[in-house]
């Protein structure tokens, strides 16, 4: 394909394909992948427009390796994606109320600063098997005792994913401070922060926005998610149980004593040295995946796959 957009178009249809995901034109526009991932493309206009996305797609090169149904669009043969995304629309729907609720609890945890959906559930693409990725934000110098309280309140909600125990759990594998400094700088993780779905103190998320820009790297028009119907609100009671909280545990006895129990307890967990897995553990970030190659660096390979068959 000679024209960038069209090859934009194609590379972001084939890697949500890899996730059976169908886009509508907006979906398409919003999440638009940038596939040399250097030089982002920008049309003659300074802003790439949705009409721009219209009107590429009435190309016949698109037509050729691209077809749609009821507004959804999707690679050649794979129309069977369409009612499948409908499916998992409505199992997502349901799996939301119980992140609504775990949430609810989470805005009185203390150093708790944001929290956003992530994952299959933030695109509303989950299955009934599926858990509940939760991305959450605390305040700098305090991780560890603020994921100590988070992890506390799941626990005792009777929700937190564990052992086998996996569908409709709150799955809590990624930690950031408000310094946001994430590790991984891949197409995956672009995708992952673009696709989040912020429910707690969303305007968190546009500082997180100015401090990774690497993602329009890959996404050409990424942009946080400044409101939605599912978002939890902060009120004066929860904002002053959590100060009152923070102000008893500012202390940095009390985060030197958790730091060094997690850490001793992340080093001895047999999935740390497991092979493909990814463990980070810092001051600034905790993120638990011992399952990484089967993420994201198997989704890029099958992208590339993808690709490659429809170049």
């Amino acid at each position: 394909m000679s024209n960038p957009l069209s090859q934009n178009i194609l590379a972001t249809i084939c890697y949500y394909d890899v996730l059976d995901y169908p886009l509508t034109v907006f979906e398409l526009w919003k999440y638009l992948i940038n596939n040399d991932g250097v030089e982002i493309f920008v049309p003659e206009k300074k802003t790439l427009m949705l009409i721009d996305i219209i009107n590429e797609l009435e190309s016949e090169e698109l037509k050729k390796k691209i077809e749609n149904y009821q507004g959804f669009y999707y690679l050649s043969g794979r129309k069977k994606l369409v009612a499948q995304r409908l499916n998992r629309n409505k199992i997502s729907e349901k799996k939301y109320r119980i992140v609504r609720r775990a949430v609810w609890f989470l805005r009185f945890a203390p150093f708790v600063r944001g929290i956003a959906v992530v994952g299959r559930l933030a695109m509303k693409n989950a299955e009934s098997q599926s858990d509940l990725d939760l991305l959450i934000i605390l305040r700098k110098e305090h991780i560890f005792t603020g994921r100590f309280f988070v992890t506390l309140i799941v626990q005792l909600l009777g929700i937190r994913r564990h052992g086998n125990k996996i569908a409709n759990r709150i799955c809590l594998n990624h930690f950031l401070t408000d310094e946001f400094c994430v590790s991984v700088k891949d197409i995956f993780s672009a995708h992952e922060y673009a696709s989040a779905l912020p429910i707690f103190v969303p305007e968190i998320f546009w500082d997180f926005y100015q401090k990774n820009a690497w993602i329009k790297k890959y996404k050409i028009n990424y942009l946080p998610e400044s409101s939605n119907l599912k978002i939890i609100k902060d009120n004066l009671i929860s904002h002053k149980i959590r100060n009152f909280l923070e102000k008893c545990l500012a202390f940095s006895v009390f985060e030197n004593f958790l730091q060094k129990m997690q850490t001793n307890k992340i080093t001895k967990n047999v999935l740390t040295d497991k092979k493909g897995a990814m463990i980070i553990c810092n001051s600034d970030e905790l993120a638990f995946w011992p399952n990484f190659e089967n993420q994201g660096p198997r989704v890029f390979e099958e992208f590339k796959e993808r690709m490659k068959n429809f170049s």
